[in-house]
């Protein structure tokens, strides 16, 4: 039987004033706890390995307790002041029912979305979902192109229970008989405290956070801890402050045991070659080969590109033309990516510049002009400097970023005439391999310098139809979307090799990162591994096996081209690097940073102790921490945010 307080929504309550929050409170814990208990079965094997059934559960709990007291203590607050049978409680009651909904509406369709997120990034929503919406024509795109079916999952999932909701939270929201003050103080009294604790869940000196439920290592089930909307606006709190990695990992004594630490571990940079004054890591590089005039410098960077679809690195038999640079160029057996966003690959390559938990420096305000680039560099030389591109060069602010530092000519989707393909994010590589191509030929002995980046092996992986033997079905997939992006790479050096810039053109060929990063580790290595190779006439045929990173590349391409000066790259000069050094590898994966050396990895996490672990294998074993291997691994997060912060990553005299 429908009791009285049902049947007439204006009826007293014991919670008076309150009831909307707390039905809000419970129906909202009640759906994200049923959402982390899908994710559990589904990923119930991974779950397992970490024994995390019950500790996600309850930590889940406990982390939804906190955001849902964070959501409800404005309706607490004005509840006990504002509701009531008058003309300023009915006002209320119709906010507070647009509210509550909203909230609940913003919870459930990320938690509907997560399952999509999670095949995507191996993680739940973060703040990628905020640097996509500054994007919405390629995004959207993209989403009614590759994404239709879990589209419709998604809206089916939700339609049911918002429509619930809506209903559910008018009926509570329905002003009712007035509470007396005192009855409203005796509430607030009880109330209040709770919700603030609550809020806070600890009573210790900070409030609990997702590291304080992260009890394994193990990202994604530490994920499942927190719901997807609380994951969400925590980044954007800490959207804020993220650049600043010493209130994340944790600090040195002073700026100078960073320098010093830094240049200690810049092996192929003689003490004496540093630059004395405020730019750390300024020094003078002599370059170790010399030709008759500079080389000209291509840089091939290509979208998604994982060692997984690189048959001569472990992985699928789809990059047919770049396995056979293996023997024909110098070639990296165990290059690694600094990240898992092309806006991260583009600032290692371009700027040579460490990774750090903050966004990728193309999107910070700082960096949009007097910041390092390897075009700014080159342009003091004389080169002329251009950005390559199929789609839209707004992306990721890469326009923006470029043309303030250092790129005279950027090409994109809007400069090509009747390509033979155009899709969700620009024309096709072919077309791009032909612009490139068109070009160095125009540039005549004039010096170049070319960033090409692809777009084709991107979601939803669109190319012309009949273009290339398929490696799978259907035609969109990851695989033929490699397949097709290495065919035109193939044609374009096919023409490149009888052009006449050829013989005067240093090219590298290089990943910006893996299709999809995702694993138990606290850092998924593997999925850091890409392909790299350096080719031209003057570039002897070799195989190198040191653990390399993207931010080596810079220096050792000047090096390759003939090119002295002063600059601030990081990175070793591989030419003068010792054969046998065992090399390093820096690699950012959300808010955790890995600095990898030979077999030894360091794991920084936020405010949290550093992690030693060996990668055998492919995964990461628990060892004994080094100290020294430690302080090193925290000199190199901690450089970039210094050096971004203070405008330390320039040319002398770029002010």
């Amino acid at each position: 039987m429908t009791s009285p307080e049902l049947q007439n929504p204006t009826a007293p309550s014991k919670l008076g004033p309150l009831k909307p929050s707390g039905i809000f409170f419970l129906v909202t814990l009640f759906t994200l706890s049923l959402t982390r208990l899908g994710l559990i079965l589904w990923k119930l094997d991974r779950v397992q390995d970490v024994e995390g059934f019950l500790p996600v559960l309850i930590n889940g709990v406990r982390m939804d307790i906190l955001v849902l007291c964070h959501m409800v203590a404005p309706t607490v607050v004005f509840g006990l002041l504002f509701a009531g049978n008058h003309a300023v409680g009915r006002v209320w009651s119709k906010f507070q029912r647009v509210y509550l909904f909203g909230v609940f509406c913003f919870f459930l369709i990320l938690e509907a979305s997560t399952p999509g997120f999670i095949e995507e990034y191996d993680s739940r929503p973060n703040r990628l979902v905020f640097e996509y919406l500054t994007h919405p024509t390629e995004i959207l795109s993209m989403l009614f192109t590759a994404f239709k079916l879990q589209m419709f999952v998604v809206s089916l999932a939700c339609a049911l229970p918002l429509l619930f909701a809506w209903r559910a939270f008018g009926r509570v929201t329905s002003h009712g008989p007035s509470a007396s003050v005192g009855k409203r103080a005796v509430l607030a009294l009880i109330f209040m405290p709770l919700v603030f604790l609550g809020a806070r869940s600890s009573l210790g000196h900070r409030p609990a956070n997702p590291s304080t439920v992260a009890f394994s290592s193990d990202h994604l089930i530490n994920d499942f801890c927190v719901s997807s909307g609380y994951n969400v606006l925590f980044a954007l709190y800490r959207l804020k402050d993220e650049a600043d990695a010493g209130e994340i990992y944790g600090k040195l004594a002073s700026t100078d045991e960073i320098r010093d630490e830094i240049r200690a571990s810049m092996l192929t940079v003689a003490p004496e070659d540093f630059i004395a004054g405020d730019m750390p890591t300024l020094h003078r590089q002599v370059a170790s080969v010399q030709h008759e005039r500079p080389l000209n410098l291509v840089i091939i960077l290509q979208e998604s590109l994982g060692a997984r679809y690189v048959e001569a690195l472990g992985g699928e038999p789809v990059t047919q033309f770049l396995d056979t640079l293996r023997t024909e160029g110098w070639w990296f057996d165990s290059m690694y990516a600094t990240g898992t966003r092309s806006a991260r690959g583009i600032e290692a390559v371009m700027s040579g510049f460490l990774p750090t938990p903050a966004r990728a420096v193309l999107k910070l305000g700082k960096s949009q002009t007097g910041f390092f680039t390897l075009a700014s560099y080159l342009g003091t030389k004389g080169y002329h400097t251009q950005f390559i591109y199929g789609g839209k060069s707004d992306f990721d602010d890469m326009k923006s970023f470029f043309s303030g530092n250092g790129v005279k000519e950027i090409i994109d989707e809007d400069d090509y005439e009747n390509p033979r393909f155009l899709g969700s994010w620009g024309v096709c590589d072919e077309d791009i391999m032909d612009k490139a191509h068109e070009s160095f030929l125009k540039a005549g002995d004039k010096p170049f310098f070319s960033l090409v980046f692809s777009v084709t092996n991107h979601s939803p992986f669109e190319f012309p139809e009949g273009s290339i033997e398929l490696y799978d079905q259907p035609q969109a997939t990851v695989s033929n979307a490699v397949r097709f992006a290495d065919n035109a790479m193939r044609l374009f050096f096919e023409k490149a090799r009888k052009a006449p810039y050829w013989e005067n053109t240093l090219f590298l060929v290089v990943a910006d990162h893996d299709s999809r990063v995702f694993g138990a580790d606290l850092v998924p290595i593997e999925h850091f591994h890409i392909p790299a190779v350096i080719l031209g006439s003057s570039v002897e045929a070799r195989i190198d096996p040191r653990v390399l990173s993207q931010i080596d590349l810079a220096p050792t391409l000047l090096s390759l081209m003939g090119i002295s000066g002063e600059h601030p790259l990081v990175g070793y000069d591989l030419t003068r690097l010792a054969s046998d050094s065992p090399g390093r590898a820096i690699m950012q994966y959300g808010q955790n940073q890995a600095f990898m050396s030979g077999q030894d990895v360091i794991v920084l996490q936020p405010h949290m102790e550093p992690k030693q672990f060996t990668y055998d294998q492919n995964r990461l074993q628990q060892a004994v921490l080094n100290p020294r291997l430690a302080r090193k691994a925290l000199a190199h997060a901690l450089l970039p945010s210094w050096l971004y912060k203070e405008r330390l990553y320039r040319l002398p005299d770029d002010r």
